[in-house]
């Protein structure tokens, strides 16, 4: 029997005049909005500007053959297609007004328009994802569902079609609506492949027009591959041929991975692309890392079941400037590292990969994470947080994105997909497990000789200051969502603590107890799939204190993050 008002039909073949359709009444809706004559702005939008600190993130072509050059060009057109998507599937109506400005000489409208490139959506990562230009509040859905779509409607007509579950929470089809039924609505799931042929055709084209000028026979390979991939929305062997590459000159981020934008389900994944160029000096130092990954596994705080050997598995590690990059990696928060694939078939056959964007990660430390701590810690321990206790945390999150459990399992056994039974808090459970139990490998380095005993209280001070920087987005992304949570707990259990100057200070010596404590928990959640404890948890911890607000806005003079200039123009269709 179908649930009372509400009709759910899938169908994974339809035409690419259907979804036209779909897209021409959301561009009505658009056109209507984009007279900039009509805009009403938010009036700090310049002091908002003003927390991205312009950073120019140039391709070093020096020692660049013509014939790479050439190639790289290829695959930064391949990229742009992508961030064509990603517009469409985060926010339509940010994409039809930002290119309505595309002309204008306003100063005000020029902001306007640098501002929507910074978000990728007419929405504020920093202010809680409300609008800033408009008043019309984010969609749940994003450009994913049709618009009241809700999370309990899906649920429940899934829990009566089991049959249809795949088809609806696969992270790669769209949901959109095709009239009224007499009982509800109408709904069809619509592949990514379809959905987006007119982008993803080209940006193939792109990458085999790529992989005919690279070189490197593996790199061409995995090329060629995801170029398939992307009209088929089956990425597994191309990820197999990406993880098998062996210390690649170049590399490349080309796929929907992340689901972090979809706040309803938690599943469908955004495109993101980045064009990678390998550091071999600071990629060889990581090679000391990769011996001990699955001895860390050995030891995490869980059952052995929750914890799979990571013996034998790739565990590839590469320090790279990331000269371009588009679509979920392009837009909002600037990532300075990725492990990668997602997919948790690719994880149990061969691993993950790590990468360190180090032209991103030296504008963090440099303009954010180093002179934030001054603000934030006594000065004694501001001192102790350094660019390489940073770059050892982040290098271990990434390493632990790969840890823990691969799949849940319920009461009576059964083995689940953990962010699906997690649900749209996933995103930021996962990234608190990957700091905290980054942490606790921290230690278990240091405890095995293979990291200075006498540098520990560096690294706690480092990734405490790393939380300062990531509180300033608030708990509407994923990122804030986690480390909100974690400085919220250790300040619970004494392990943080504020001083009557409004700065904060760790208690070293309780560190680890509650780090470990914590990964323990967060480690639980994952492997149990317990999406009530989990939203649980979060809607304890997740609460900026006010005392604790009132200092991070004494710090309104450091960047909150970067908005990076490449040598490439920013265009989007």
């Amino acid at each position: 029997m179908k649930a009372p008002g509400f009709v759910l039909a899938v169908a994974l073949v339809i035409t690419s005049t259907a979804f036209s359709v779909f897209s021409q009444t959301n561009q009505q809706a658009v056109g209507k909005k984009s007279h900039s004559a009509d805009l009403v702005v938010v009036p700090d939008l310049k002091q908002r500007l003003g927390r991205f600190r312009q950073v120019q993130m140039p391709l070093h072509s020096a020692g660049l053959s013509p014939r790479e050059q050439k190639m790289i060009a290829k695959l930064v057109e391949a990229c742009r297609y992508l961030d064509d998507i990603y517009w469409r599937q985060i926010d339509p109506e940010g994409l039809e007004l930002y290119q309505s400005l595309e002309a204008s000489k306003d100063p005000k409208l020029v902001e306007l328009r640098r501002y929507l490139w910074i978000n990728g959506s007419r929405f504020d990562l920093l202010d809680g994802e409300k609008p800033f230009v408009g008043s019309e509040p984010m969609s749940l859905g994003r450009g994913f569902y049709p618009q009241g779509l809700t999370s309990n409607q899906v649920e429940q007509y899934v829990k009566e079609h089991p049959e249809e579950r795949a088809e609806i929470y696969s992270p790669t089809t769209i949901l959109r609506s095709q009239g009224d039924q007499i009982n509800g609505r109408l709904l069809v799931a619509i592949p990514y492949h379809i959905a987006y042929r007119s982008f993803l055709e080209p940006a193939a084209a792109d990458l085999r027009g790529a992989a005919d000028l690279s070189a490197d026979p593996g790199f061409a390979n995995y090329l060629r591959l995801r170029a398939d991939a992307l009209l088929t929305d089956d990425y597994f062997k191309s990820d197999i041929a990406w993880l098998e590459l062996k210390k690649p000159k170049f590399d490349l981020i080309f796929a929907p991975y992340e689901s972090y934008d979809d706040t309803l389900l938690g599943v469908k994944t955004t495109y993101g692309a980045s064009v990678l160029v390998r550091n071999e000096e600071e990629s060889h130092k990581m090679e000391a890392f990769q011996k001990y990954v699955a001895d860390i596994q050995d030891a995490l705080p869980v059952p052995e079941r929750d914890r799979p050997s990571k013996h034998g598995l790739e565990t590839p590690m590469e320090v790279v400037d990331a000269p371009f990059r588009t679509g979920d990696l392009g837009h909002g928060y600037q990532a300075v590292a990725d492990n990668l694939p997602n997919d948790p078939r690719v994880h149990e056959l061969k691993g993950s990969k790590k990468l360190f964007f180090k032209n991103f990660m030296d504008a963090r430390v440099n303009y954010v994470i180093l002179p934030l701590a001054k603000y934030m810690m006594p000065q004694r321990q501001a001192a102790q947080a350094s660019a390489e206790g940073y770059l050892l945390g982040t290098i271990m999150h990434e390493i632990c994105h790969g840890l823990g459990p691969g799949f849940a399992h319920n009461a009576s056994g059964e083995k689940l997909n953990i962010r699906e039974a997690i649900g749209p808090i996933y995103s930021g459970l996962e990234e608190a497990k990957a700091d905290v139990v980054g942490m606790f490998s921290l230690k278990w380095l240091v405890d095995h000789g293979v990291l200075p005993k006498e540098k520990l209280q560096e690294y706690y001070a480092s990734y405490v200051a790393g939380n300062f920087r990531t509180l300033r987005f608030g708990a509407a992304e994923a990122h804030g969502q986690a480390e909100m949570m974690e400085f919220n707990y250790y300040l619970e259990h004494g392990a943080v603590k504020r001083e009557a100057s409004g700065k904060y200070s760790l208690d070293f010596e309780k560190m680890p107890a509650q780090i470990e404590s914590l990964a323990k928990e967060l480690l639980e959640m994952e492997a149990t799939g317990d999406r009530a404890r989990a939203e649980a948890w979060f809607k304890k911890y997740d609460v900026i204190p006010p005392e604790l607000q009132q200092s991070l806005d004494k710090t309104v003079s450091v960047p909150v993050d970067v908005d990076p200039i490449f040598s490439f123009p920013r265009k989007v269709r």
